[in-house]
């Protein structure tokens, strides 16, 4: 599975992966922090023991590598060699999903692909298969096919590294060692693109020396691979994926540490150079400035930004502007408060995309705790690129289906201490997630609304909403969790079957019904906030292979070549007979967004999918369920700033308030896909131009 590929996993899943400390069995942190929670040895056998037995070459010596999600092991990648073949079978699983590949090739002298092969499904058990393969001599060919593509060309005299589509963890390695080959160490991949390796930190342990080597161009940042001085595969670290063997697993935070070291002098480069913070104060001159608290977006406006704040809000008189100050000439141009997206994983180049997009403010809803502090305190500082951030800290049960994270809770005492920790460091509310057990809910939202934090999440297995509510949580996760509100038979909804089973359900509901239109006004007397993530249900639901998300459309072109072809998957595979319930799907969501939002429940727009332009996307959806454009501006601004307690500093463009502003060649009043239309994002009153950052990112215009 590539990096890009769990990435995303990351978003559709929600999967959040923690870093903190359980009195039971100390585990060890990428940090190198202990932790305080840790997966219990049975959850790990229980996720192994759904996975086929692994097939080897005949007369081969295996070679099991283990993949880890932050320490449980979760699934394996056996290697296999005989001759010129090489045979790897992965596989894991966690909660009931995860990748099956068994994967064939052999290389040349090159160290270059001759043919590749490939069978199973992907995280999403949509089955797959794969096939790459070349001739030799004059005239020589390539040709590939897959679920999303297929292609031919000649074989380059130069040679060329053909990257499958899905493709087991040791294929990074084989680029690597190819790359280690070529001349200049710089190849061009098929079906697209070129990549390029640099060599990072070398770190000795046991006799072996194992060093980090980057690769660019096959992501947006560069991805890493750990080799040993043969350079066989040493490990593939991700922000919350492991794959290495057994004797190297004490390895792992000094390994995650050089990875983490290098992204960070990376990111610290990137917005040093992009970050542009006026010598003075900032004028912002002829602006079409909206106001969420009403509605309105007034002509001609100025705005003063002084030391990250709103000095001053008034007509723009054409007087000329004070000494040693830098003007922004908005030309008439639509600015409004920075927008918000309250449904965020962070990793890798969120935080870019989401200034790309105008986004200044964010909440993180489940992430590896001491990283993201980090990460966070970084934001702030501007040593790397991203939005203001509040941070929600996940909770959650034990089991074969629990989330990947190591905060499990079991007792009343295990919750305290959670809520404890995250309320000692600034955390603004928790998350409850799938496996939590229904009978502590309201003991753990107490011992959270005791410390000044909210409560929210996805409604428990063998909970309803209803329930959840009036247990205590402020606020649901995901608008399926409404639906199966009103299917108590949907019991269990820690695996898929919340997403598949929803669509079908859909259809059976009327949303006309008492029972919808009592739970409704339930929800509205409560105050309870609904985090509805429309945009992923839409790509869960409309997508296709060889199709991008509906968010990504007209997008997804503009990629570097081989992000662009990674991104065209992402839809659950259809129930055969189910098709007209999927169809159905989407319009039915938006008919419910419509009840909930003039019901009077209060909607928070999120993403938990890709960063920046998945909230465009999430907004259109409102639009096009019936919400009036300005409304669902104060959804995406004032809104999320009231709900989360910061609205005395941000949310509108007002003075003392801070300076986080987007700036808008069209009008989203009219036509609300004018928000993908950023002419400059303003945070703390730094100024970001969106093209450069793209650029950065590898995106053509």
């Amino acid at each position: 599975m590539t990096r890009a590929t769990r990435r995303t996993i990351a978003a559709l899943a929600a999967a959040a992966w923690m870093a903190v400390l359980t009195p039971m069995a100390p585990a060890i942190a990428h940090d190198g922090h202990e932790r305080q929670w840790a997966p219990s040895a049975t959850e790990a056998q229980s996720s192994l023991s759904t996975l086929p037995a692994p097939q080897v070459l005949p007369g081969a010596k295996p070679q099991t590598t283990r993949v880890q999600i932050h320490g449980m092991a979760v699934g394996r990648q056996v290697l296999s060699r005989a001759g010129d073949e090489t045979l790897a079978d992965y596989a894991f699983s966690e909660r009931g999903r995860g990748d099956q590949i068994r994967a064939r090739w052999s290389l040349d002298a090159r160290g270059l692909p001759l043919r590749y092969e490939a069978e199973g499904n992907d995280y999403w058990k949509v089955p797959l298969t794969e096939r790459f393969e070349r001739t030799e001599g004059a005239g020589a060919q390539a040709s590939w096919k897959n679920r999303v593509e297929q292609g031919h060309r000649a074989w380059p005299e130069a040679g060329a590294f053909y990257l499958p589509a899905n493709a087991p963890p040791e294929f990074t390695a084989v680029l690597a060692r190819a790359l280690l080959k070529a001349p200049g160490q710089r190849l061009a991949l098929l079906p697209a693109g070129e990549a390029t390796i640099a060599k990072g930190a070398t770190i000795a342990a046991g006799g072996r020396r194992l060093t980090m080597y980057r690769i660019s161009g096959i992501d947006f940042t560069p991805v890493p691979v750990w080799l040993d001085e043969r350079l066989q595969t040493a490990a593939v670290v991700d922000d919350w994926f492991e794959v290495l063997e057994a004797r190297d697993a004490a390895l792992l935070p000094r390994l995650a540490a050089a990875q983490r070291d290098a992204d960070q002098r990376w990111s610290a480069d990137l917005a040093r150079r992009l970050t542009h913070v006026p010598a003075g104060d900032l004028l912002i001159r002829h602006a079409r400035l909206f106001d969420p608290r009403d509605g309105v977006a007034r002509e001609d406006m100025r705005v003063l930004v002084r030391g990250g704040l709103i000095v001053r809000v008034e007509p723009d008189d054409a007087s000329p502007a004070p000494p040693d100050t830098e003007v922004l000439d908005a030309a008439g141009r639509f600015l409004m408060p920075g927008l918000w997206d309250v449904h965020r994983h962070f990793a890798g180049t969120d935080g870019v995309f989401d200034l790309i997009a105008g986004v200044t403010s964010a909440r993180d809803m489940a992430n590896d705790n001491l990283p993201l502090i980090e990460r966070v305190r970084r934001f702030d500082a501007g040593t790397e690129l991203g939005p203001r951030v509040v941070k929600a800290g996940i909770v959650e049960g034990v089991g074969p289906l629990a989330g990947p994270t190591d905060v499990r809770v079991e007792t009343l005492e295990q919750a305290r201490q959670a809520v404890d920790w995250y309320a000692e460091r600034g955390y603004a509310q928790i998350k409850i997630y799938s496996s939590f057990k229904p009978e502590l809910v309201r003991p753990i939202a107490d011992l959270a609304h005791a410390r000044g934090m909210r409560v929210s999440g996805h409604v428990p297995a063998f909970m309803r909403a209803q329930q959840f509510i009036e247990a205590g949580a402020d606020e649901i996760q995901h608008l399926n969790f409404i639906v199966l509100n009103f299917f108590p038979e949907v019991a269990d909804t820690r695996g898929k079957d919340r997403y598949t089973v929803m669509a079908e359900k859909l259809l059976q509901l009327d949303l006309d019904s008492a029972p919808v239109t009592g739970f409704i006004a339930e929800l509205r007397r409560r105050h309870t906030v609904l985090d509805p993530t429309v945009a992923i249900l839409e790509g869960l639901y409309s997508g296709a292979p060889g199709e991008p998300p509906a968010a990504l459309r007209g997008l997804v072109e503009r990629f570097p070549p081989i992000v662009r072809r990674r991104l065209l998957s992402g839809a659950v595979a259809v129930p055969p007979g189910k098709e007209e319930a999927y169809r159905q799907a989407l319009p039915r969501l938006l008919q419910l967004i419509r009840r909930l939002h003039d019901g009077g429940v209060t909607l928070m727009p999120g993403t938990d999918a890709f960063a920046g332009y998945t909230l465009h996307r999430e907004l259109a959806l409102y639009v096009r369920a019936g919400i009036p454009n300005a409304e669902v501006l104060r959804l995406a601004t004032l809104t999320p700033a009231e709900v989360l307690g910061v609205a005395g500093q941000r949310g509108v463009i007002a003075a003392g308030k801070q300076a986080d502003m987007v700036l808008l060649d069209g009008d989203p009043l009219t036509d609300i896909a004018a928000l993908g239309q950023v002419h400059r994002t303003i945070k703390a009153g730094r100024v970001f131009d969106p093209a450069q950052l793209e650029a950065a990112m590898g995106m053509t215009r």
